[in-house]
């Protein structure tokens, strides 16, 4: 492996120009169009983002990395974040030819210890430090994506029961000395009520706006569960946090901030076990296969639907599972597995229409998935599926009509900005796989518009993207001249950077 050092006697003695050069590291570099000077730049200031002052390179340190020389730690999970955010997909340490420090699982990484005061402990630990280094949210230069085998295998103890720990009734709190204890029904009535309030900002704001909000009170929830509390309250604290972290991890993900989007989902799966809530859990594990189908892993989507429909299949109302039922058909279209998806797609729509008949009321977590949301993401489904079938005309004439439903039924709901704005952008592209392109920048317009109302980097992304492909395939038509130089004023490049 390039990198490893020489053999021998002379091994000591040899030269950073006798090493191996780094052909891996090379290529993404290469591929990423940044000079050396511009990756030294962005090394310096995400160390100093992570508190690493000591970091401090130069064009000649960038030089001798591609020359061969494996940088010392936190260097190399930083090369990975800043390759991974360039090209959107996972690139790890190893994918760079470098070579990491093992540290230990239950301080990194995803592979974590499931038990309850042991995820009370990280949750605090994690939420404490996003607190602490917040803008970006970078949380020590251990964190990195997860990905294949190192990510399926431990949310597969999701489904292991934990073992019977026997539980001593808790001291009366002035026995124990603590001024905090016991929670009232209508404390923890106010509790859930407030996570419900932070989950309609999301869908109205986008992710940027209220996360440190978010942040900050599962700290607090964190909080509550280290004081003694019946077993029935503790379980209803556990399910809180597990839905906090589960949003600070939707918002996280939604401006950009993948390995914190990632770890705070695994922490809030640990959560979900420790209430006993499966069907959270599902959903839980349907956000992560939505960051992994978002970073070009659609293979580890469809592993964490499975599991998450496996986990869930005898408690999960329709709703929840129409839901998951849509996010397989978006594994499977981006796999490029038609025939599956379009099952997928049916299953998905036949498990929704039997929702009015479902006896308790859905959990506020689910309710997000209206008529609109299974119209887009079907739509979605067909649209990346002609995408991978090299634009095909064919499915991008399935996903019209249910795109077009989405878009009318969100702009009646008037609730979900984001949502809208993506099905807006999901209709421009429609449009240019169908060589509209007239159509396409009328819809690309619009999703500005209400882009500007929220605070997602997600949403952003998209726009500048469509816009992008609008211009490499039609730039010559005045409509997209116009549109691209209105992008430019309206959603700036550095907009992002200042997320």
């Amino acid at each position: 492996m390039s990198g490893n050092g020489g053999s021998g006697t002379n091994a000591a003695h040899a030269t950073h120009t006798e090493k191996r050069p780094n052909e891996l590291l090379t290529s993404w570099f290469v591929r990423s169009g940044w000079s050396k000077g511009e990756l030294a730049r962005q090394v310096n200031r995400r160390a100093r983002q992570l508190g690493a002052n000591h970091i401090s390179t130069d064009t000649s340190r960038v030089r001798r990395w591609l020359d061969g020389e494996n940088p010392r730690e936190p260097i190399p999970k930083i090369l990975s974040e800043l390759f991974s955010e360039r090209f959107g997909v996972v690139v790890s340490v190893e994918d760079l030819g470098l070579r990491t420090a093992r540290q230990s699982p239950s301080a990194t990484g995803v592979d974590l210890p499931w038990t309850g005061p042991q995820t009370v402990a990280l949750l605090s630990e994690f939420s404490r430090s996003d607190l602490m280094l917040a803008r970006r949210g970078f949380l020590g230069s251990s964190l990195a994506l997860s990905a294949g085998p190192a990510l399926i295998e431990p949310m597969q103890r999701w489904l292991v029961p934990s073992p019977a720990v026997p539980r001593s009734e808790p001291e009366p709190a002035a026995a124990s000395g603590r001024s905090r204890g016991r929670l009232s029904k209508p404390e923890l009535d106010l509790l859930e009520s407030t996570t419900v309030m932070f989950r309609q900002w999301d869908a109205q704001c986008g992710g940027g706006l209220r996360r440190k909000a978010v942040v900050g009170q599962l700290h607090e929830v964190t909080d509550l569960l280290q004081e003694p509390q019946p077993e029935a309250t503790t379980r209803r604290l556990f399910k809180v946090a597990a839905e906090l972290a589960e949003l600070a991890g939707w918002m996280s993900y939604d401006i950009g901030l993948q390995p914190t989007a990632q770890k705070y989902f695994v922490l809030a799966l640990h959560a979900a076990k420790e209430a006993g809530d499966r069907p959270l859990g599902s959903y839980v594990l349907s956000s992560m296969s939505r960051q992994m189908i978002h970073l070009g892993r659609p293979d580890d989507a469809l592993e964490l639907i499975h599991l998450a429909q496996y986990g869930s299949r005898d408690c999960a109302s329709p709703r929840t599972q129409s839901m998951l039922y849509a996010m397989e058909a978006r594994a499977y279209a981006n796999m490029g597995q038609p025939g599956k998806c379009k099952r997928a797609v049916r299953m998905a729509e036949d498990t929704f229409a039997e929702a009015g008949e479902w006896d308790e009321p859905d959990p506020d977590w689910i309710r997000f998935f209206s008529e609109a949301e299974l119209y887009g993401e079907n739509s979605h489904s067909y649209r990346d599926l002609a995408y991978v079938a090299g634009r095909s005309p064919t499915y991008a004439s399935l996903a019209e009509p249910l795109m077009k439903r989405a878009v009318e039924l969100f702009a009646e709901d008037g609730e979900h900005q984001r949502s809208y704005a993506l099905n807006l952008i999901g209709m421009a592209t429609v449009h240019l796989l169908q060589r509209e392109p007239e159509q396409s920048t009328v819809f690309a317009a619009e999703a500005m518009q209400v882009a500007k109302k929220v605070r997602s980097e997600r949403v952003n992304t998209r726009i500048r993207k469509t816009v992008d492909t609008a211009a490499r395939d039609f730039g010559d038509l005045g409509e997209v001249v116009d549109l691209t130089e209105r992008l430019a004023a309206e959603l700036p490049e550095t907009a992002a950077e200042a997320v």
